[in-house]
């Protein structure tokens, strides 16, 4: 019995030693296998609340530093505008070589205007149409020296387009300088915290406002994070002001409120001709007209169809929706007024222009421009100085020959008391009077 039991001992001892190995195995493999490291690796514990916002602070320095605000860099402006100044004259050398090429386009010594040009109002320099922006763009960056708080003022104004992205962007710049103004000595009202999301998407992003506000006295500075001295931030920040420095300040807000966008002036070219057979005679350049070159030939070549067009029986709607598409073809017209003595004053003016703006012309040109004048368009119609209607809704465009007559009752009143006739026009204008060709 004793031996029964222990046979069935070692039976079990056998069993549970585990499976057997042959002796011829290698002895490195006898240990058993080794235990099979896990592919998945532990799961990192998540970031406090702290370290989140720490982070994010960080990411939002290096986009700052990665994308410079718009309009900070003075030298990112100039080689701006000294790119757009070589676009233009590349376009005005490659409208010269397209005017050339057109056999219906007569040469510049035959155009009745050279084309159409503009003054700058900053410097009265003259202006060809395709350099104006940029030769504007360059007479502001000039100012920054002299006034930058006026410069930057014109920059907002003219540098972008989008009218209401500049109201808002001035509006959330003058609630910055207004709590400055109510809380002198609050220290929190001076700061701009530049990675702040309304500054950046309302005001960085506004060519010339960086200017403006370094103008004012706000400088760059990185501050630490509250409540994390190893973090900073990118701020821009005021000094603590004296009286006289937030009177300066609320000015200068006044100023940016009030700012208007800086514009050429268009430049009329009075010229005197003299009397001519010729005076409806008209060869504008393609400037006048709201057309690429091509457009142009393609619409000088349908002039013909114009005669066929008239003779169509057409309804008053019809003709009055073709009048609407010719005006919207011309930006500018080329006017001429014939005086009494058969002298002509001739003037640019952009198509949308009242025709006070003509009268005005006309007037200052007089010797005597005070006395009372009326001017007849084509087909007998009677302007009215005082009329709020636009030169091409009287068919004004592209040209046209009007005719000035004097007041007959003040012409009477002058001719009883001895008046005598003299040149009507200023001697200015007839030291270079020329004949039209």
């Amino acid at each position: 019995m004793k031996k029964f039991f222990e046979d069935i001992k070692k039976d079990i001892k056998f069993k549970s030693a585990g499976p057997g190995k042959k002796l011829t195995d290698d002895s490195s493999s006898s240990d058993g296998p080794a235990p099979q490291k896990s592919s998945q690796p532990k799961p990192r514990p998540r970031p406090t609340e702290g370290a989140q916002r720490a982070g994010a602070a960080a990411l939002a320095r290096i986009e700052q530093r990665q994308q410079p605000c718009p309009g900070s860099s003075h030298s990112a402006i100039r080689n701006q505008v000294k790119k757009e100044l070589e676009a233009a004259a590349a376009a005005d050398a490659g409208q010269t070589a397209a005017e050339s090429s057109q056999g219906s386009v007569k040469d510049v010594a035959s155009l009745s205007v050279s084309g159409v040009f503009f003054i700058c109002p900053l410097t009265g320099a003259t202006l060809t149409k395709n350099e104006k922006e940029a030769r504007i763009k360059e007479a502001i960056l000039k100012r920054l020296e002299e006034d930058p708080v006026e410069a930057s003022i014109m920059m907002i104004y003219t540098f972008n387009k989008d009218r209401e992205k500049v109201k808002a962007g001035v509006d959330i710049i003058s609630k910055y300088v207004d709590n400055i103004l109510s809380n002198p000595t609050e220290e929190k009202y001076r700061k701009i915290k530049r990675s702040n999301k309304v500054f950046q998407e309302k005001v960085s992003s506004l060519e010339g406002s960086m200017e403006f506000l370094q103008a004012v006295g706000f400088q760059s500075v990185t501050l630490p994070m509250d409540g994390y001295q190893e973090q900073s931030e990118d701020f821009l920040r005021l000094e603590e002001q004296d009286p006289g420095a937030l009177e300066a300040l609320r000015e200068a807000r006044d100023r940016l409120q009030g700012g208007e966008p800086v514009r050429a002036r268009l430049d009329r070219r009075p010229q005197a001709l003299r009397p001519s057979p010729h005076a409806t005679r008209f060869e504008l350049p393609p400037d006048f007209y709201n057309l690429t070159a091509e457009e142009l030939k393609r619409e000088q070549q349908l002039r013909t169809e114009v005669v066929e067009r008239s003779a169509m029986l057409r309804t008053k709607a019809m003709r009055e929706r073709e009048e609407q598409r010719e005006r919207k073809k011309h930006n500018y017209t080329l006017l001429r007024v014939r005086l009494p003595d058969g002298t002509l004053l001739q003037g640019t003016f952009l198509a949308r222009e009242r025709v006070g703006a003509l009268f005005q012309f006309v007037r200052e040109a007089l010797v005597d421009g005070w006395q009372p004048f009326e001017l007849v368009a084509p087909g007998g119609h009677r302007l009215k100085e005082e009329e709020e209607v636009a030169l091409n809704e009287c068919g004004l465009v592209p040209s046209a020959l009007l005719s000035l007559s004097w007041d007959a009752a003040v012409q009477a009143d002058m001719a009883a008391a001895g008046g005598q006739s003299v040149a009507l026009l200023r001697p200015e204008l007839l030291e270079n009077i020329q004949t039209i060709s």
